[in-house]
This record gives C-alpha cells, sequence and structure tokens, in this order.
C-alpha cells in the first residue's frame, strides 16, 4: 500500500472555495492562505443551528504507544457519513511540529482517511502555533523586563515565577535552563525552561474563548507568580493582553480545509490531553455545528483523559450536548492489555484480546456515566483475525453496544459507511443525554475524588505535602470552583503506565498542583508530566525530505 504522503499527494484537491461554497460560506468570507487553506470568520457562528445540529465524539480505550486511530477514524466516519447522504464534516486539532519531527508522526489521519493538504497542515498550516508562540514569549519577556526595570517594577519574586517560554518542538535541553546570563544588561538571573507550544497555557485558553473579548479576558486572568510580600501579579497587571491579543487576533480564527474524498473539515488549537484539555477549540467546535448537520471531534488519548475533559470542562463551559460517542479499538490494543509483548502485538492470540477486553469494558462503563451511549470501531489491522473480532462484538453485546470492523484506512468512506448507519441510528434512538460526572460547586477534592474513583477505578486519593500546601493557596486564590483538569499518565487507567488493563486495587496520588487562571481550570499532577519532550533514538526529522520540485518525502 502506499505511503500517507504518497496518498494525499497523489489524491486530487479542490480549491478551498469550493469546499466552502458546499457548506454555503461565500466567497467573501473566507481569509485565503493559498488554494487550498482558509480561515473562516467567527460571524457564521448560529447559536440557533447548533441547537440543532448533532456532535459526536470519537475516543478510544487506553493506547499503545503508536495510538489507536482515533483521527482516522474521525475522518472515515465524515467521509462515512457524506456516503450515506449526511451532511457532515469532521472538527479536529492541529498537529503540533514537536511529534511531526520525533515519534508519533502528524496527526491528519491514514491512509484514505486524510485530511489535505496534509504536508501543509502537518507543517506551518496557517500560522496559528507561531502566533500562540509569539504571545506565550511576549508575556516571557515582559516579566523579565519587568525584573530589570527598577521604575515600574511590580516587585515580583523571581522565585515565584511559573510562566514559561515555548517553543513547538522536541528539545529536552531547554527544560530547564538559566537565563539572563553575562551581567546586568543582559537580564535577571535565574531558572527557567521551556514547553512545547501545545503545552503553553495560551493554546489551552485560545480553545476555552468564545470571542476576542473573552479571549482577552482570560489573557488577562494568567498568573504570573507573587510579589516578594506575597500578592499574586497576573499577565493584566503587566499591562499585557492588548498586545497579546493583538498576535492572535487570526489565530483565534478556525480552519478550513478538507478530507481526501473533498468533505470540509474544520482544524483549529492543539492542546495537549494529558495536561491541558485535549480538544479542538470551541470556537472550531460551534462553527461545524452551525455548518454541518453532523460534527465528528475527537478527544486526545483515551477516554480517561480526553473524553473526561471534552465533557466536563469543554461541553459544560460552551454549553454542548453531544449525541453519540464512538470509542476506538483495536485488536493490538487489546492484545497489549492482555500482557503481550512489544513485539508480540501483531500475533493472533484470542486469549491475550479476552484478557484485554477488561479495558474496553472500562470504558464503556465511564461513557455509560456521562450517560451518553456508544458505538464500538474496531480499527482494523492486515493480521486481525476473524476469531478475535467476534470475541471483541460478542464482549460489547453484553454492554448493548455495537461492534463495528472499520476499514477507512484501506478504503476510504466506503469503509465507514456501517459505522456511520450505527452512529446517526444512535442519535436517532436519543438515548443520550449528556450529563457532567461531577457538579462544579464541589470542592476541589471531592472533583478529584469523584474522577479518580469513578473513572480511573481507583479505591482512594492521597495528596503530597507539597500538593496540599498549594491546594490551600489554590483556595485562597478563589479558584475551588473550577473544574480539574487530571494530568496523568495515558498509558494506563491508573496513576502507573505499567498498570495495563484494568487495574484494580490502587490508590492515586496527587503530587504536586498547578493552575490555569485563564483558561479556568486546576490541574492535579499525578506523577511526573512532560512539558516539554525529547527526541526517539531515531527522530522522524532523519527520514523527511524535499526535492528540488518542492515535493515533500517522508511525513506520516
Amino acid at each position: 500500500m502506499l505511503t500517507d504522503i504518497a496518498i494525499s499527494q497523489s489524491a486530487p484537491i479542490r480549491h478551498i472555495k469550493e469546499i466552502a461554497a458546499s457548506i454555503n460560506i461565500s466567497n467573501n468570507d473566507l481569509e485565503y492562505y493559498g488554494k487550498h487553506k482558509a480561515k473562516l470568520p467567527l460571524k457564521l457562528i448560529d447559536e440557533e443551528k447548533i441547537k440543532q445540529h448533532h456532535l459526536i465524539l470519537v475516543t478510544a480505550i487506553t493506547p499503545t504507544p503508536a495510538g489507536e486511530g482515533k483521527t482516522t477514524i474521525s475522518v472515515g466516519l465524515t467521509d462515512g457519513l457524506n456516503h450515506i447522504g449526511k451532511k457532515a464534516m469532521a472538527v479536529l486539532r492541529e498537529p503540533s511540529l514537536g511529534p511531526v519531527f520525533g515519534l508519533k508522526g502528524g496527526a491528519t489521519g491514514g491512509g484514505y482517511s486524510q485530511i489535505i493538504p496534509m504536508e501543509d497542515i502537518n507543517l506551518h498550516f496557517t500560522g496559528d502555533f507561531a502566533a500562540i508562540e509569539k504571545a506565550n514569549n511576549l508575556l516571557a519577556a515582559l516579566i523579565d523586563h519587568n525584573l530589570q526595570n527598577k521604575k515600574r517594577s511590580l516587585q515580583i519574586d523571581p522565585r515565584t515565577i511559573v510562566w514559561k517560554r515555548v517553543m513547538d518542538m522536541n528539545d529536552r535541553a531547554l527544560r530547564h535552563i538559566v537565563i539572563g546570563l553575562g551581567g546586568t544588561a543582559n537580564g535577571i538571573t535565574r531558572e527557567d525552561g521551556f514547553n512545547i507550544t501545545p503545552a503553553s497555557e495560551i493554546m489551552a485558553i485560545l480553545c476555552m474563548s468564545t470571542g476576542m473579548d473573552d479571549l482577552k479576558r482570560r489573557l488577562g486572568n494568567i498568573y504570573v507568580g507573587t510579589t516578594f510580600s506575597g500578592q499574586p501579579v497576573f499577565a493584566r497587571d503587566l499591562n499585557a493582553v492588548g498586545a497579546m491579543a493583538i498576535l492572535l487576533k487570526d489565530a483565534i480564527k478556525p480552519n478550513l480545509v478538507q478530507t481526501l474524498e473533498g468533505n470540509p473539515a474544520i482544524l483549529h488549537g492543539g492542546p495537549f490531553a494529558s495536561i491541558a484539555q485535549g480538544t479542538n477549540s470551541i470556537l472550531a467546535t460551534k462553527m461545524g455545528l452551525s455548518l454541518s448537520d453532523y460534527v465528528v471531534t475527537e478527544a486526545g488519548f483515551a477516554a480517561d483523559l480526553g473524553a473526561e475533559k471534552f465533557f466536563d470542562i469543554k461541553c459544560v463551559n460552551a454549553g454542548l450536548k453531544p449525541k453519540a460517542v464512538v470509542i476506538v479499538a483495536t485488536v493490538r490494543a487489546l492484545r497489549h492489555h492482555g500482557g503481550a509483548k512489544k513485539d508480540e502485538l501483531t500475533i493472533p492470540s484470542i486469549t491475550k484480546v479476552e484478557k484485554g477486553l477488561a479495558n474496553l469494558g472500562k470504558h464503556l462503563e465511564n461513557m455509560q456515566l456521562f450517560d451518553m451511549r456508544s458505538v464500538v470501531a474496531i480499527n482494523y489491522f492486515p493480521g486481525d483475525t476473524d476469531e478475535e473480532i467476534a470475541r471483541i462484538k460478542s464482549f460489547c453485546n453484553k454492554y448493548q453496544v455495537e461492534a463495528i470492523v472499520c476499514k477507512g484506512f484501506a478504503e476510504g468512506g466506503k469503509g465507514m459507511t456501517e459505522l456511520a448507519h450505527a452512529v446517526t441510528d444512535l442519535i436517532k434512538s436519543d438515548e443520550s443525554n449528556f450529563k457532567p460526572l461531577y457538579d462544579r460547586e464541589l470542592s476541589i477534592e471531592e472533583k478529584i475524588h469523584r474522577i479518580a474513583t469513578k473513572i480511573y477505578g481507583a479505591d482512594a486519593v492521597e495528596y503530597s505535602v507539597k500538593a496540599k500546601t498549594q491546594l490551600k493557596n489554590i483556595k485562597e486564590l478563589g479558584f475551588e470552583q473550577m473544574p480539574v483538569c487530571m494530568a496523568k499518565t495515558p498509558k494506563s487507567l491508573s496513576d502507573d503506565e505499567r498498570k495495563t488493563g484494568r487495574p484494580e486495587n490502587f490508590i492515586v496520588t496527587v503530587r504536586e498542583f498547578e493552575f490555569a487562571a485563564g483558561a479556568g481550570f486546576v490541574i492535579p499532577i499525578l506523577g511526573e508530566m512532560m512539558r516539554m519532550p525529547g527526541l526517539p533514538v531515531i527522530p522522524a526529522a532523519e527520514g523527511i525530505d524535499i526535492d528540488a520540485n518542492g515535493v515533500i518525502t517522508g511525513l506520516s
């Protein structure tokens, strides 16, 4: 089979004005970024249409390091829905350059279920990440300027500064650095560091904002640190908001592109799901629901991370009512959860699949906690056996959930029509009645306990001494009514990545707290969190090239 990039490059691509016309967008409302990409104005959002249309979430079981193909299923389902005569579009996140040049590759789907132009999307796209990076680093520059500016100093204690610089690249050498060396003319010497751009609070803010005024309010609420007298300092105190907002004036607008089959897709934002909300922007989702009858979106990693945050943070904040959930499973991931080693994942084993089904079962139960009805999409790989697939279907039947083999990777939309029919039937049944897992009025500890015990299956939650002290500070700052955005490993339902399958009899430990006052959530950290990844032994960048005619190879 052809590589993803070869498939993308060989596919016919329509001018973006044709895609816009198919969803009744005037040429005058498009801000062109070449022939195949365009920004959409926020005025196209229609709250009345949003209420009439259908939002579908694609999530997954606990993944292997390679991922189980949520984007491939999301794009394939969008094409499948259009195949059966529905007006549907995908609304997804933008890729980060770090994974593109690192280990995982791009984030435009795979095979014949892709978003195009693949090369543009996986590289600089429309510059949204660059704008977020610049806004983030402008605030960092203003902070360090204020430390040195004695005439207008806010008396910020350098030891308390939590704001870091960002760069959209995997570069472990920048995790912990010292800045301001070389004398007083070069600033105040202090410890600092870089995060990767998707981990910036600016990214989370962009994706939580409902418009420019809300964006500016949230930017102003960014917490920087404290003064020597212990008073909190926010971005608004540094008069940073206006300039930061100007840098984001275009990035706030969603981006219109297309699938391989010429169906509309919107890409916007890209916060990580392990440390942020892990979904595309509220504005993009509302835009999609304003323009199409069905919107297919996804949330990062498995349902215990991305889906929980999608429901409890994004949907509650935006007033969204999702209608159905698709849980992506692969036979190889079930083998993994059944005890298969890395070199055994492609070896058929009904025994390992049966054991691994406990992980899928927990995610099915978790969706029921939100009063959401699900369908399981078995993302098909060559080597999956009929016996293994039959066992998965039989298992799902016990939950009164349909499991469908999906061949969108190899067949595009026509390989996804069975799933498309199942999803529309689920929506017609009107059995989903979304409700959040917790009330915002609960204490932070009660919210954490509910997520840990109900979603993860933990017996209890423990707090380090450091976390207890930080929690007291969070309450004193008045942030207790915020939702919690759990930061933990995506490799396990627990906080220990070694515990595969469905762990039992475990306690999760909150090691420390962070909070994103601008984005509007408290972040309990379970274990070690990586905000600036490193490159693997053989980076993907080593296999990427461009020839004299501008043809790119090696992207995936």
